[in-house]
């Protein structure tokens, strides 16, 4: 498989499996076993081109960021709270990750965790569908500050590839008490922080692999950024309108066929 082939896949799978609850690093490590390309050559790349899905994030909801930046300047409440409490949910990640990020790197060649992974988060999320009530919190500056730091220690069980960061966080939020639309976009904006925490630290580790000859360069990586920003645009439109309509259970039955089916291909493969 050509280099370029592999850029714009690894893009589009990016792209598209960030901000859904199906686990990006669980996707791109399951295409690293089907398509037999050298994980270690691609980590670097695999995780700076979150950075296109970021973007994805800001440009949707440039008014919501326009917003609370002008309220952080004019010293608003609404906006403090906002920014406040994606701050102390992002904490508890931050920690962990730096304590744990040896032990976490060692799982992320594993394909069969991820399997597992896919298949008990699928059922997790019927379980909370079917459990959980309506929220009654709206709007991410309203999450109580309590709330907002138990969604953000619930974020950190997306250290297990194939748990999903998105699906731990929203599931969490739903489940104490958020409404779904309130729980998906405090995923989205909470994932600013956490990404861009994550590619400086893989940034920094494997900075040396951007100017070795051979390597993953700084062009391929704005590539698979590029394409993972316009997959994502798409993306993001269009699972906020399919949550607001059927839930999240469809995306619970995708985890479990995708799961059961990794499975098997790793089992008999």
């Amino acid at each position: 498989m050509t280099d370029l082939l592999t850029i714009l896949i690894l893009g589009i799978v990016e792209g598209i499996t960030e901000f859904l609850p199906v686990s990006s690093t669980g996707h791109l490590i399951l295409a690293t076993r089907l398509l037999g390309y050298d994980a270690e050559h691609w980590a670097l790349f695999n995780v700076v081109i979150q950075l296109g899905a970021i973007l994805a994030i800001v440009v949707l909801y440039w008014r919501t960021v326009w917003t609370v930046v002008a309220g952080l300047v004019r010293r608003e409440p609404g906006a403090w709270r906002f920014v406040r409490n994606l701050a102390v949910a992002f904490a508890p990640a931050a920690v962990i990750g730096l304590a744990l990020h040896k032990r976490i790197e060692a799982l992320l060649g594993n394909a069969e965790v991820v399997a597992v992974a896919l298949l008990v988060g699928g059922v997790a999320i019927l379980l909370v569908e079917r459990v959980a009530k309506p929220g009654t919190i709206r709007g991410v500056a309203d999450i109580p500050l309590g709330t907002a730091l138990a969604i953000g220690v619930v974020q950190c069980l997306a250290m297990v590839p194939g748990v999903s960061r998105s699906g731990a966080t929203i599931l969490g939020a739903v489940a104490l008490g958020v409404e779904r639309r309130t729980a998906a976009e405090f995923s989205f904006f909470l994932a600013i922080p956490t990404m861009l925490g994550a590619s400086a630290l893989e940034v920094v580790k494997h900075r040396q692999a951007l100017t070795v000859a051979g390597g993953v360069g700084p062009l391929a990586i704005l590539l698979g950024s590029a394409v993972a920003f316009v997959v994502a645009l798409l993306v993001v439109r269009w699972f906020v309108t399919l949550v607001g309509r059927h839930g999240f259970a469809p995306f619970g039955w995708y985890r479990i066929i995708a799961g059961g089916a990794a499975l098997a291909w790793l089992t008999l493969g």
